[in-house]
């Protein structure tokens, strides 16, 4: 019994001295005999081995769950630190700061608020002050054409263009002479006998006046003066009709059509030829109300002569010319209302300004302040533009109020009335609002390209 107490005590004992010395080479203590530092390599290779048999990092590097103390024990970074990296750069300042190589580029206009001369632009087609169809003021066969009645001719002022035949009508104005010269012989004649009249009456010796007025014949004389008028206005008209029958242009003129050959039969009122008068050309320019805003006021009756730029939408070429006067009402369809453009002597014009041309009208404005010039393209199909927020770097977006557009360019209300901005120049359609993008300036607008 005693020796077995002496043997568990010996079991116990060696237990404690085996606890000590595993203890003391965890702890770097080392087997005895160990050189100093041993331990601490052999701990480092044991750790080294377990992180290849769990795997590889990203990033190349192996480890695995305690990879990334390994890492950090090797100076190397992980994908946490690579993060917090980003995140601690400073935000995007301006265009010229160095930005992230993973942010889209961006073509940018650098715009400030400056005053501009405003610039509408209407659109119209190019009229005569006077069309004229011009027709047979008698009826007839058509006996002469002139020469120059063609389409495309310009004729003067009344010149003949075609002639009807007369017989007819001289014969009604040798019957009208006839009767305008028996109207004045009946005239006469009543006149002497209504002297004849009256002297009887005084003869007779009758006092007082005649009971009738045909005692004197006075009424007979009237009837017989309202027979020589008659006569005389069925004179005038014979020789009206007559000269009628002569086809005349009222006015200089450009035909525009011949409805009529030789030997044509026209009735009273018919269509001869279609006329444009040569001395004026007029253009109806619709404009909005908000195109009016932009150009100076006008009062009633006011004669203009606002400078306009005529361009033909085909041929592009130019002309001068100037808004004469403005109408005052809206037609009731478009709710738009015309700014009449006149330009003298179209077909005289270095390039003749051809009547039926459809043309821009540019119209100079008043002046505005405090605006906006940006590339046209930088308004999307949307009619939204884009901005890059310089701080940040973050695109924004909104939807302007555009005044005018000229060359190219479009000049809108400032965005929240900031005096710069930077405006992408070609939005695309899959643009997203607090997208951060790398700005490349292309263009300076505004104060800045005075400079």
């Amino acid at each position: 019994m005693k020796n077995k107490k002496i043997i568990v005590t010996l079991l116990a004992a060696a237990c404690i001295v085996l606890a000590i010395v595993y203890t003391a080479m965890n702890t770097g203590g080392g087997h005895p005999g160990t050189p100093p530092g041993a331990g601490e390599k052999s701990a480092s290779t044991n750790s080294a081995e377990n992180a290849s048999s769990r795997g590889k990092v990203p990033g190349g590097e192996e480890g695995g769950e305690d990879g990334s103390l390994a890492l950090r024990s090797a100076g190397k970074t992980t994908n946490g630190e690579r993060r917090g990296d980003l995140a601690a750069k400073p935000p995007l300042q301006s265009p010229s700061t160095g930005v992230g190589s993973n942010l889209a580029k961006v073509g940018v206009y650098a715009v400030q608020t400056a005053s501009y001369k405003a610039s509408v632009k209407g659109y119209g087609e190019v009229q005569p002050v006077d069309s004229l169809s011009l027709v047979a003021q008698v009826g007839g066969r058509i006996t002469i054409l002139a020469d120059e009645f063609k389409t495309g001719a310009i004729v003067s002022k009344n010149t003949t263009l075609a002639i009807i035949d007369d017989t007819d009508y001289l014969a009604a104005l040798s019957s009208a002479r006839a009767d305008y010269e028996d109207a004045l012989v009946a005239l006469e004649e009543e006149r002497l006998q209504g002297v004849q009249a009256q002297d009887e009456w005084r003869r007779s010796g009758l006092k007082g006046e005649p009971a009738s007025a045909l005692v004197l014949r006075q009424p007979q004389l009237k009837a017989a003066q309202a027979k020589v008028e008659k006569a005389k206005q069925a004179l005038e008209a014979a020789k009206r009709d007559l000269a009628f029958t002569k086809v005349t242009a009222p006015f200089d003129a450009l035909i525009v059509s011949r409805d009529v050959s030789p030997g044509s039969y026209v009735q009273t009122g018919e269509v001869v030829a279609t006329l444009y008068s040569l001395n004026t050309a007029e253009i109806a320019v619709a404009l909005s109300p908000a195109q009016w805003s932009q150009l100076p006021d006008v009062t009633a009756g006011e004669q203009l002569d606002w400078p306009v730029i005529l361009t033909d939408a085909t041929t592009q070429q130019h002309w001068i010319a100037e808004v004469s006067r403005a109408e005052l009402h809206q037609d009731t369809s478009t709710r738009q209302r015309n700014a009449v453009v006149t330009v003298n002597k179209p077909l005289e014009q270095a390039e003749p300004l051809a009547f039926g041309s459809f043309v821009s009208a540019e119209i100079e404005g008043r002046a505005l302040e405090n605006v906006w010039k940006i590339p046209a393209s930088a308004v999307s199909q949307k009619q939204e533009v884009w901005l890059v927020e310089p701080d940040t770097g973050l695109l924004q977006k909104f939807t302007p109020d555009v005044l005018f557009e000229q060359d190219g360019f479009a000049f809108i209300t400032p965005y929240n009335n900031a005096n710069r901005a930077l405006v992408v120049a070609r939005p695309l359609n899959s643009y997203l609002v607090n997208t951060a993008v790398a700005p490349l300036i292309e263009g300076v607008t505004g104060g800045a390209e005075n400079d």
